[in-house]
């Protein structure tokens, strides 16, 4: 009887496994070899184990079969140059037409060149234009809006600021009436013979004291019992 078919999927038990792998991959070793010298092959096998420890075979070293890989894989060809050569001509065209019909464009928004258009395209053209000038025209109605409220917000500051230089000059004003007031009544005193100005918080607290005045002749002085007149001598030096 046969041997029957394993399917191939991870087995789960760690001691089969381990036994698994040792087998196949001194099986995977020897064919490496048997290859090798069966059909003068250069023949290069790398393995790592699930603990990351290391196999490998190498006909001819392994370093130096890797290093031909990579020359094989990995250097500059020409074949390369010249795909990558094609690839920027294929750009660089693909910019140029862009550039040319971005200035088509220009060129027909500035109304030259409209010879070549259509009906269909000039009707585009003009819708264009029309969104264009309506775009122009909101912006410009939000700039002017702006202006205005910056215009209205500093009208609003110098009316106040102007309330507070007409408050500041009346009382200004009244104070130099007073002073002004003062001054003309301390001339006026000056000249009725007083010889020092006078506050006027203070001119009407002053009493102006007289000398005795000198009588001849009869004085007459009232009591409550009525009046009665005594004689008075005047004494000459």
């Amino acid at each position: 009887m046969g041997r029957g078919r394993v399917e191939l999927k991870r087995i789960e038990n760690k001691i089969n496994r381990q036994v698994t792998f040792s087998k196949r991959r001194n099986g995977l070793l020897k064919k490496a070899y048997e290859l090798s010298v069966l059909c003068d092959a250069e023949v290069a096998l790398i393995i790592f184990s699930s603990r990351g420890k290391l196999y490998e075979f190498g006909s001819a070293g392994t370093t130096k079969t890797l290093e031909r890989y990579q020359r094989c894989c990995f250097s500059p060809q020409d074949n390369y140059s010249e795909r990558e050569s094609q690839n920027w001509f294929v750009e660089i065209s693909k910019l140029k037409a862009k550039y040319e019909s971005l200035c088509r464009t220009h060129r027909h928004l500035l109304g030259e060149d409209l010879g070549p258009l259509s009906v269909k395209e000039l009707q585009n053209l003009e819708k264009q234009l029309e969104a264009a000038l309506a775009q122009a025209r909101q912006r410009k109605t939000q700039m002017m809006t702006e202006q205005m409220e910056d215009l209205r917000r500093k009208e609003r500051q110098l009316g106040d600021l102007n309330r507070e230089l007409k408050l500041k000059l009346e009382t200004e004003g009244q104070n130099l009436k007073a002073i002004q007031s003062f001054w003309s009544s301390s001339s006026s005193a000056a000249e009725h013979g007083n010889t020092f100005p006078l506050y006027p918080s203070q001119a009407s607290t002053i009493e102006y004291q007289h000398e005795p005045i000198l009588q001849i002749g009869y004085q007459n002085y009232f009591s409550e019992e009525g009046p009665s007149v005594h004689m008075g001598y005047l004494n000459s030096t």
